[in-house]
This record gives C-alpha cells, structure tokens and sequence, in this order.
C-alpha cells in the first residue's frame, strides 16, 4: 500500500549519503520499521506477537549456534554430549535451558498470533498471502521443534522418533520407503541423529527468510487493526517510530521477564521426566508423549481407532497432516465481508469453542489412550473439522453482523469519548 503521507528518508550527513547511494540499508529501515511506514493508530498490545516472534528467534538460532559447537550427533555420545554441555562448558547450562524453553515460549507467542489473527480476521483480502506465508513458517517451526526434541537422545526423544516416524509407514506403497529414508535405517540411530541435527541447524535460517517475505508481503496492504475496517487517511494512522517501537519494547520487556522466570526458576518444568534418562531400544517408555506444543495434532493423530476403507493409522496421520493444511484454505472458508469478529458475535462464540476445544485435544494428547480419553478426543477432532468445513461458512453467509465505524478514527474517539463504535456511527 502506498501512503503519500508517509515521511521519505533524507540522510543529513554526507557519510549517511553516501551509504544511502550505494546500499540503502538504512532506507530500507526507515520505511520497514521507522516513521517512514505507518500504521492504524488503533493497535492493541496483540500486534506485538509478531515481534516477539522475531526475538523468540533470534534467542533460538544464537543459542543454537553455539550448542552445536559442543553437541555431538552420535547415538552413542549425544546424551553425554548434553550434560557435558550442562556441566562443563562456560554457561553451557543456561545455553541448553535458553535453547529449550525458548522453543516453547516461541511457539506460545506463535499461538497467541494465529490465535489473534483468526479474531482479527487478519487472513482476509488483501492480507491472503501474508497469512498463507505464516502457515508455511508454523509449519517450518514444528518440523525444526520435532527434530530438535529428537536430539537430547533421551527416553522420550528416541521413542517420539520411533512413533511419529513410525506412522509414515501406514502410507501405500510409499510409507515403509519414506521411513527408512527418514530415518536412515530401520530404526533411530546415528544416521536419524545426523539427520535430524543437521535439519534442525538449518530450517531455523529458511524459517528466518519466509519471515522476511512474511513482512515483506504485510507491507504491500499495510497492517489490520482491531476494527477491520481499511485506513482512509493520514488521520487514520501514526508513523510505526516512535509510537509503536515503545509499545513493543513494552512488551518485549514482558516477554523476557516471564522467559527469565520460566529459565531461572523452572527450567525443567515443561520438560517430561523420561527424557532425562538416556535412550534404550530395549525398554519403552509406559506412556510416549510429545512437547505440549504438539498435543493437539497429537491427539487428533489417535482418535482414529478403526479401519473404515483406509487402515486407522493412515486416517491418523491423514487428519493429523490435513488439520494444518486446513489453515491455508482459511482465507476462501470464511467468506464474510467483516474482519474482526468484534463485529461478529455469532463467529466470536464458535471461536471461543475452538479455543475451548483445541485446549480439550491437548490434554487428550496428553493423556493416557483410556475408552472415555479417547472418546473425548474423537469429539473435539470431529469438531476442530466441523468448525472450519462447516460451520465457519455458514456462519459467514448467515450471521448479521454488528456495523462498522465508519473510520478508524472514529472508532478511537468514540472509545475514548466512552461510546461504542456502533453508537458512534449511528449518531454520526
């Protein structure tokens, strides 16, 4: 989007000049993220997720520079290579712990962002190819977390591998070829660790260029914002410096004291006891579970417990694969004209279902496979299905919405004033 009220970058200094002449790196700053690029002046703490996100990972991949100078991808060396790490190298224990509490605190600001995206209405036109590159970085993300849990070579890192690799197997023809080509054999050991380590180092850097056709896509329409509703003019916005770096150094701040709590005080806390043990072929774990960031997926993965046409393991992996493919189809699903979902309360309820519900599939992934456990779990899969397959497009196509400000600083002054945004069109 083009905004002719935009301030232009005129370096002052002859040095500055001259850079800007030959590499305009600080031009491309100044419009990125300085007051050359503005934004709607009515942004919530929300839009600082995407931020956070960007510092999550660049705590991952300096963190994980330096682990990988002292980790030691063979089957028989890696958990020891681990606690050394912990015990023998400067700091090493505040490396590993950053490196793995990271990735969940990466992938907790991950959530809240799709989560506030899917209110927002943030995957409608013309923001269809922002969303669409953010499904493929979640999906760069939880590859790169897979393989990475795999590498402490603990109890629950080796069976994880087995299992989840395992399930490749169900595929026709194919699946047995794929696992082994995964793998590197017929079950985890130093070429799957190879592997593994090897992805693991490099999908966080392909992560990091997606990331910048992310933002790149984002500023072609310009950012959303909390009402929906488009920006008519310079009186609609606020340059992104000073106003909006202070808000997001705000919530960086928040972000790193909840980081330093969690690294400090409980680093093991989201960590599973039997990955502490170091990985025996020989002696299963009595219940395999994967990082909490995966239970949902993991639990849609086992409510399919009979054979119907297709084998039950290969409806699993089916569902599990398709419930994230879901998210790119997203745009064209939900069909309804209004973004935010303040201004639709019949799709704010079914969002606040599938909240409830993805929390429901997360303890089901969780959770020992007992009858009513699993029970459980085949009725929230069926209805994570529903909520985007059937009811979001009915709901797009029958719901009346609430109506719009006519502006979007209309909507700030009616807040303000402490009238609604809809009394403040109507009055107008």
């Amino acid at each position: 989007m083009s905004f002719p009220w935009a301030k232009h970058y005129e370096p002052k200094q002859p040095l500055m000049r001259w850079l800007d002449e030959k590499l305009p790196v600080p031009r491309l700053v100044y419009n990125a993220v300085g007051a050359g690029y503005p934004v709607p002046r009515n942004l919530n703490y929300f839009w600082n997720f995407g931020v956070l996100a960007g510092a999550a990972l660049s705590i991952q991949i300096i963190t994980g520079i330096v682990l990988a100078m002292h980790y030691a991808a063979n089957g028989g060396v890696a958990f020891g290579s681990i606690e050394s790490i912990m015990r023998d190298v400067n700091a090493g224990w505040f490396l590993r712990y950053a490196h793995a509490n990271g990735a969940s605190m990466f992938l907790l600001v991950v959530y809240i962002h799709i989560g506030r995206g899917l209110y927002y209405g943030s995957y409608k036109a013309p923001r269809e190819m922002v969303w669409l590159l953010g499904v493929v970085i979640f999906l760069l993300m939880m590859a790169t977390a897979f393989m990475g849990y795999v590498l402490p070579w603990g109890q629950m890192s080796f069976w994880g591998a087995q299992v989840i690799t395992g399930f490749f197997s169900a595929i026709p023809v194919v699946g047995e070829t794929i696992r082994i080509w995964l793998l590197g054999g017929f079950a985890p050991d130093n070429a799957a660790l190879n592997r593994f380590f090897s992805l693991h180092y490099l999908l966080p850097f392909v992560t990091a260029g997606v990331i910048i056709l992310h933002i790149w896509a984002l500023h072609i329409p310009g950012s959303g914002n909390p009402t929906g509703v488009d920006v008519k003019g310079e009186q609609d916005t606020v340059p992104f410096h000073p106003y909006y770096t202070a808000k997001d150094a705000v919530g960086l701040g928040v972000f790193l004291l909840v980081f330093a709590l969690l690294l400090f005080f409980s680093p093991n806390l989201l960590g599973h006891p039997d990955n502490y043990v170091e990985a025996n072929p020989l002696s299963t774990p009595a219940h395999i579970v994967p990082e909490w960031y995966f239970l949902p997926f993991y639990a849609i993965l086992k409510s399919f417990t009979a054979d119907f046409i297709l084998p039950a393991k290969l409806w699993g992996v089916l569902a599990m694969f398709g419930s994230i493919l879901l998210l790119f189809f997203l745009p064209w699903l939900d069909s309804s004209p209004i973004r935010s979902a303040n201004f639709r309360p019949a799709y704010r309820k079914f969002l606040l279902i599938l909240l409830l519900d993805l929390f429901v599939l997360g303890y089901v992934g969780g959770a020992e496979p007992r009858p009513w456990v699993i029970l459980m779990g085949q009725i929230a899969s069926a209805y994570y299905f529903a909520h985007f397959l059937i009811i979001l497009p009915i709901v797009a196509r029958t719901e009346r919405p609430r109506p719009l400000p006519n502006s979007i600083t209309e909507a700030v002054l009616a807040k303000h004033a402490g009238l609604g945004p809809h009394k403040s069109a109507m009055a107008s």
